[in-house]
């Protein structure tokens, strides 16, 4: 996990930081904040929740999925890039964590566009397709715990319309998936996941060596075979 793109050398950061980020006070709160966490780790990088949020802006994004929210700072930079009637529905297990997430949402005035689930994510994803939600959100952000990676790409693909973007984080994982003396099970479920990502037709892909690598997959409109009339 990195709360800063890695591979750069301090001098080089602090001037991309410098030139390009324009962080939210409340933003920035938040981070230094959750730098003094035990689990600060786990902060995605500013550059990278303004990226996201410039992404959801190009996409004209009204509804949007986070799996894994830790304490906000994901959720709250989609949140403000959002039009007043945008809705972030974001899914955690931990009260403790989203405690300070509420805090800086409530302190943005974005609270009521953050419908918070806390339940195990797979539950909230099903959840969200028995009623019927299939292919209404615009954009979805995963970022929790590895192993289930596929599980929530699988759900998030039926989640997102035709055309939604699926953002995922952690997929470059400080370069152990690069290391083949690497072979823990989180870093093997990123490889595998990885493997999958760079097959998969249903979508567009990227990866981009952003924080700890951002893969983008864009949902591929459905293809209609056309038959003309005789």
């Amino acid at each position: 996990m990195a709360n800063q793109t890695f591979g750069l050398d301090k001098q080089l950061y602090d001037y991309l930081k410098s030139v390009s980020l324009r962080e939210p006070e409340v933003l920035t709160q938040l981070r230094l904040e959750t730098a003094q966490h035990s689990m600060a780790r786990m902060q995605i990088a500013p550059e990278q929740g303004q990226f996201m949020a410039l992404l959801v802006q190009l996409m004209g994004a009204k509804k949007t999925l986070e799996v894994g929210v830790f304490t906000g700072y994901s959720a709250l930079a989609v949140a403000l890039a959002l039009p007043p009637d945008g809705q972030v529905v974001a899914c955690d297990i931990s009260e403790k964590y989203t405690a300070i997430a509420r805090r800086y949402w409530q302190q943005a005035g974005v609270a009521d566009k953050i419908d918070l689930q806390i339940a195990p994510a797979l539950d909230t994803l099903d959840r969200l397709l028995e009623e019927g939600q299939a292919g209404t959100f615009d954009f979805a952000f995963i970022d929790a715990d590895k192993r289930n990676y596929e599980n929530y790409y699988e759900q998030a693909l039926k989640l997102v319309r035709n055309g939604g973007l699926i953002a995922v984080d952690n997929v470059l994982w400080s370069g152990r998936v690069a290391d083949p003396e690497v072979v823990d099970n989180k870093t093997e479920a990123i490889r595998a996941f990885n493997q999958k990502l760079s097959q998969d037709q249903r979508v567009t892909l990227s990866l981009v060596p952003i924080a700890d690598g951002l893969t983008l997959a864009l949902k591929k409109s459905e293809v209609r075979s056309m038959k003309s009339e005789v």
